[in-house]
């Protein structure tokens, strides 16, 4: 005779302009996370909540964070990538380090992102990770150790360092990684 596992419940809520984003084209983004979780997702598509079922508390974790990181900004195929061993997802919300003033969160936000994309590009490039500037946070997606990387470089950014200086904090970093 064998007992059945109990089964775990997770909800967290996403915005709203993100739920459809999750379902994917067909639902194929909510079954591919399904299926890789081995959970259930039931998702109200009016007010962005949704719930996480299933029976292993670690693959109940990585559903949520796939789900969260999905909310932030991320497409599914990169959000996937939290099921990898040593990747993690860091959000830095943009009000702890800047406060509640909109001209300045737009103007950090900005300097992130950089003209066409290209600060936001070099920052990945250097430090191998993807990060998305969503509403009012920062998300970043990588090994664990580049994660860490990419926020220093966005906290530099924060408090006011050049481009230019992040960016040399960053090769000098890149280059000690390619020597390990």
């Amino acid at each position: 005779m064998t007992l059945d596992q109990p089964e775990y419940t997770d909800e967290l809520k996403i915005p709203k302009d993100r739920v459809a984003i999750l379902i994917g084209k067909a639902g194929s983004a909510k079954k591919d996370i399904e299926r890789a979780t081995q959970t259930r997702l039931e998702i109200d598509s009016e007010e962005g909540d949704v719930t996480i079922r299933g029976k292993d508390t670690i693959l109940l974790f990585s559903a949520r964070e796939i789900i969260r990181a999905i909310g932030r900004g991320f497409n599914p195929d990169i959000a996937r990538l939290l099921l990898k061993q040593d990747y993690s997802f860091e959000t830095l919300p943009l009000s702890e380090y800047l406060g509640k003033s909109k001209k300045r969160m737009m103007r950090v936000k900005s300097r992130i992102i950089g003209e066409d994309g290209r600060a936001r590009r070099t920052i990945e490039e250097l430090t191998e990770t993807h990060i998305r500037v969503y509403g009012k946070t920062i998300g970043i997606i990588g090994p664990l150790e580049r994660v860490l990387m990419a926020k220093q470089a966005v906290e530099m950014l924060f408090s006011g360092s050049t481009h230019a200086t992040v960016y040399k904090w960053l090769e000098r970093k890149h280059r000690s990684f390619r020597q390990l």
